[in-house]
């Protein structure tokens, strides 16, 4: 076992089994993985001034930063183990390589310092120091914020080391053992890169946590009251769940329902309408005389939107490949620029409407009006043009899919995207591509994966728009 191997246990016992038993060709490529990773490298490269180098020559030849090593041994009772060090910090002591040794330092994202950093550390303390024959004290986290490097430091005491002692006994004998169960927090998977291997069985076994809305406490309710898998639940009463649903108070009939309703369509496969009158829109009209479709690619760890794609669409019948696709890069260094042709563009048609999926689009353009001095009333006049396709379809049909995202929706309704295995993950390791290498090519693949966001839109709005026809 390794080090790898413990911070997926720490997250899901069966990602950890799969990483170390599992078939690679079931696993599939996580950009979020290479992020990670190049991010890492940034910000160990800035704290270590640049002098940062691979391997044990390294160490014996004392540079400041040291990254790639794989660390081999026994930590307890001849159970072997191997350690993979994020970075090996040089700082000032005695090892077997002269007057000096070095502590291991884990990257942390956001603010908040979890046990993964904390037993990752602890790990390859026991093994690192029994290497460099000088005991270490403590590790470090590091982290950044507004372009500055910050250091915590965390002591191995007594107590976290037993803790560590133990998780690792018990990812030893998980792994030892037969494939764990799928977890019931499903919200873990969601940039797992077993995902799709564990979403294939938690489909076939009927698993409650693949309904949309139901969560692992969901879950466990309803498996208390004797409801394990979704065929039970499609066919129990309304009246006697929303009984049990005691925990939504006055909604627990409505989601009983929900919950019901959206067991059924999944194991069928066949869509629900939902009455629309809490619609507040006619979608057909506001799309008669032509309509925006808007994405957005960003990057939520620096809160940088850094491109805005537009379709226009005149009218719906207008042949794909005649759409205008308009993508508008948000370069730091001309954000002003960017936010004005953005706002130009959606004044070009003042009685257009703007249909984008999820609330995020919105949310960006009231900020950008307000950068831009809008008075409230401007602002109130265009967001009144938005409308999100997402709450639309959720309040218009229950359909049968484990969730309501764009891919998922639009997979369903046989859109597919040019590029292969893309996510807004791949666009934003993409975007980090061209920052680094200043290549072409990388924008032009983002460019291309925002325009199918666009178009994949476009399928959701035109199935609303007939099916509403058909309805009415």
């Amino acid at each position: 076992m390794n080090s790898l191997h413990l911070k997926s246990f720490i997250r899901c016992k069966r990602k950890a089994w799969l990483d170390f038993k599992g078939k690679k060709s079931h696993e599939i490529w996580s950009p979020h993985k290479a992020i990670d990773k190049i991010n890492q490298f940034q910000i160990f490269s800035q704290l270590c001034n640049g002098e940062i180098y691979t391997g044990f020559k390294a160490c014996k030849n004392g540079y400041q930063g040291v990254i790639g090593l794989k660390i081999k041994g026994n930590f307890y009772k001849n159970i072997k183990a191997e350690i993979r060090p994020q970075l090996l910090l040089k700082t000032r002591g005695i090892s077997k390589w002269g007057p000096y040794t070095y502590l291991p330092a884990v990257y942390k994202l956001g603010r908040k310092t979890t046990r993964e950093h904390l037993f990752d550390l602890t790990f390859s303390s026991i093994l690192l120091g029994t290497f460099q024959e000088s005991k270490i004290e403590k590790g470090l986290v590091i982290s950044s914020s507004f372009n500055k490097v910050n250091i915590e430091e965390i002591y191995f005491n007594k107590k976290l080391r037993k803790k560590v002692l133990n998780i690792l006994l018990s990812l030893n004998e998980c792994l030892e053992g037969v494939i764990p169960e799928i977890t019931q927090d499903r919200k873990k998977c969601t940039i797992c890169s077993w995902q799709k291997f564990c979403n294939k069985e938690a489909k076939e076994n009927g698993y409650l946590t693949d309904i949309d809305g139901i969560g692992a406490n969901t879950a466990s309710l309803l498996k208390t009251n004797g409801i394990s898998n979704t065929k039970l639940l499609a066919s129990y009463s309304e009246k006697k769940l929303g009984e049990k649903l005691f925990k939504f108070n006055d909604q627990k009939y409505e989601k009983a329902s929900k919950f019901i309703k959206q067991a059924q369509a999944y194991i069928s496969g066949e869509p629900y309408f939902i009455s629309n009158k809490k619609n507040t829109y006619d979608l057909l009209e506001k799309t008669s005389s032509g309509f925006f479709i808007f994405d957005i690619e960003s990057n939520p760890d620096n809160k940088h939107d850094f491109l805005f794609g537009f379709l226009k669409i005149n009218n719906l019948f207008t042949k794909k490949e005649d759409l205008i696709y308009e993508p508008i890069f948000n370069l730091k260094n001309n954000k002003e620029e960017s936010y004005k042709q953005i706002i130009k563009l959606l004044f070009s048609q003042k009685d257009w409407s703007v249909l984008h999926y999820g609330e995020t689009e919105k949310i960006i353009i009231i900020n950008i009006a307000k950068e831009l001095n809008f008075s409230f009333e401007e602002i109130d006049s265009l967001t009144s043009r938005f409308i999100d396709l997402h709450t639309l379809m959720r309040n218009s049909w229950i359909l049968p899919l484990k969730n309501y995202g764009l891919k998922t929706v639009s997979n369903w309704l046989g859109f597919e995207w040019t590029q292969k295995n893309v996510s807004g993950s791949k666009a934003l390791y993409w975007w980090i591509q061209y920052q680094i290498t200043d290549k072409e090519i990388f924008l032009k693949k983002i460019i291309q994966y925002n325009k199918d966001d666009c178009l994949a839109t476009l399928q959701i709005a035109e199935y609303l728009i007939k099916n509403q026809l058909n309805k009415n």
